[in-house]
């Protein structure tokens, strides 16, 4: 019992040396994160053009210009392909140039292979890509003999199958040769259904899908070259010509200056 007394004096006597009130320990402080920066709000979809509205602006474009022409120059449909084929990444004025000679030697695919893959590029070399693409000509050419009687084939899974060639390609080539209502979408006409609300659309296959929908048929046979031609030389990639825009009343493009 003594022991226990004598502990318990002992305890209450370290008790009194220390101080009443004891500091917490202090932490770290915390980085506090800054509020996240809100998300920009997706711009509000355009309203979507009337078939009115629509109508109106292809009846300008017939209006203005009744009879639109490709500016690749060709012969005859295996040409056309071949202009086609080397305008990727390239332009329609470049392409010109080299084939308005390369066409006056090589105009079918036997004088094509003829005229072989070496002396091809010496035709071509001022185009992008040239060697690439004389490889295509060569190979299509060859390509176009042994399965299709030399002749240019007439559907767009088949122009497909041609080295060099895509669905644009093949719509190109079906609609100016062959006088079918197909839509190319190159470059010009992406930009131009996507900055007017067109037809707005992601690819090139969404956006040739949309002008298909909205188009009425009447104006199918020119509507691509109509909306390149805009394109080219007036709805321009950096400093698009409003002042100029046949359709600039209908368009949706929210920076359009007038």
């Amino acid at each position: 019992m003594a022991k226990i007394t004598r502990a318990l004096r002992a305890k209450k006597a370290v008790a009194r040396t220390l101080p009443k009130t004891t500091a917490k320990p202090r932490l770290k402080p915390t980085l506090k994160t800054k509020p996240s920066a809100k998300k920009p709000k997706r711009a509000r979809a355009s309203k979507p053009w009337t078939p009115r509205e629509i109508r109106e602006a292809f009846e300008r474009f017939r209006k203005a210009n009744p009879d639109p022409r490709g500016e690749l120059e060709h012969i005859n449909p295996y040409t056309l392909l071949v202009a086609v084929v080397l305008s990727a990444q390239a332009t329609d004025a470049g392409v010109n140039k080299a084939t308005r000679e390369l066409f006056k030697v090589a105009d079918t695919p036997q004088k094509m292979l003829a005229l072989g893959e070496e002396k091809l590029r010496d035709y071509i070399k001022t185009i992008g890509l040239y060697r690439n693409k004389a490889k295509n000509v060569i190979a299509l050419s060859d390509m176009l003999i042994r399965d299709f009687g030399g002749e240019v084939p007439r559907t767009r899974a088949e122009i497909e199958q041609l080295p060099g060639a895509g669905r644009k390609t093949a719509n190109v080539v079906l609609n100016m040769a062959f006088g079918e209502r197909t839509l190319a979408v190159d470059t010009h006409v992406f930009r131009v259904a996507n900055r007017t609300g067109l037809a707005p659309g992601n690819t090139p296959l969404e956006v040739e899908l949309g002008l298909e929908k909205v188009i009425p048929a009447e104006f199918m046979l020119h509507a691509h070259h109509w909306l390149i031609l805009h394109g080219r030389y007036t709805c321009l990639a950096r400093k698009p010509r409003c002042e100029a825009c046949l359709i600039n009343d209908l368009c949706r493009w929210p920076e359009k200056t007038v």
